[in-house]
């Protein structure tokens, strides 16, 4: 199966093993003093896509937080871990122009008039493959809705150029968090990682509420997100990497791994003296969805 085919079959479905061995390698961009945060943030309901930040407190967040980075850091590039790229193997977008790729279906028109124009970065995205020879390059993606609606608040100049490192859906969870530990090399490279995706994110609940403009909780979300809270502040990252055992909702909370791994690689990314904030954290306002978001460092 062609890996456009993969992605159409699991929106279709959505409606919408562990790294064992790397080689070393020099990195070729050359380092700078101040060490780059890491982010996992969510990228947001798509319904909220038109919605203005005077609107939409979460975009605010995001656009003052880009700002503040901006200022505080020599951002190079951004790379975007994003839950809606999934893949058989991982995959890194070495494209010099970044298509935007609205995979969302049967929204209304104004949905598909927003644009967001950032440009790629290949050199620094062949950097990965360098670091984990694993990765394969590929051209045949772009920005997608885990990434571009996220970005155009954080960076809405598009200024800083963007690529982003597929999901292996069939792998670990363990997969996913050691390669995050072994792109730690690209924070002192000026590379803003970013996870993007959603801590709670159960699809399949949160449309049988919304099909019945029923927006009332389940009861269990702010539990679980209280609970998922008190593991990241207390660097409990071994819970948090065997989330389907180590809470009673953890498989409620997130059915399939695409929207929750990409928390993983953020938590790869984590050096034991990064102070970890919260940069959004309201309690969840939408049914069986999170969208608690953070800055590491």
């Amino acid at each position: 199966m062609e890996r456009k085919e993969f992605l159409q079959s699991i929106l279709a479905l959505t409606a919408m093993g562990t790294l064992s061995s790397f080689k070393n390698f020099t990195d070729a961009l050359p380092s700078q003093g101040k060490k780059m945060p890491v982010l996992f943030t969510s990228h947001g309901n798509p319904m909220d896509i038109p919605v203005s930040r005077s609107e939409r407190a979460f975009w605010q967040k995001l656009y003052d937080l880009g700002i503040t980075l901006q200022k505080s850091h020599e951002v190079k590039a951004a790379l975007v871990v994003s839950a809606h790229w999934c893949t058989k193997g991982t995959f890194v977008n070495i494209s010099p122009e970044q298509k935007q790729i609205y995979d969302y279906y049967g929204f209304p028109e104004e949905y598909y008039k927003v644009y967001y124009k950032a440009k790629g970065s290949p050199d620094i995205a062949r950097e990965v493959k360098k670091i984990v020879p694993s990765v394969s390059e590929t051209t045949d993606w772009g920005l997608d809705h885990g990434a571009w609606p996220m970005l155009m608040h954080l960076f809405p100049d598009a200024n800083i150029p963007v690529f982003q490192l597929s999901i292996d859906y069939y792998a670990k969870p363990e997969y996913h968090y050691e390669l995050g530990k072994q792109l730690k090399s690209l924070r002192n490279k000026g590379v803003l990682i970013i996870g993007s995706g959603a801590l709670i994110h159960n699809l399949q609940l949160a449309g049988q509420k919304m099909r019945k403009n029923d927006m009332t909780l389940y009861g269990w979300e702010a539990e679980y997100d209280a609970w998922l809270k008190q593991q990241i502040n207390a660097r409990n990252f071994a819970n948090l990497i065997n989330y389907q055992n180590s809470h009673k909702l953890g498989k409620l909370a997130a059915p399939t791994p695409d929207h929750y791994v990409p928390l993983l690689y953020s938590l790869g990314l984590t050096d034991s003296s990064d102070e970890i904030k919260y940069f959004y954290e309201a309690e969840p306002t939408i049914p069986a969805f999170s969208e608690r978001s953070f800055i590491i460092g």
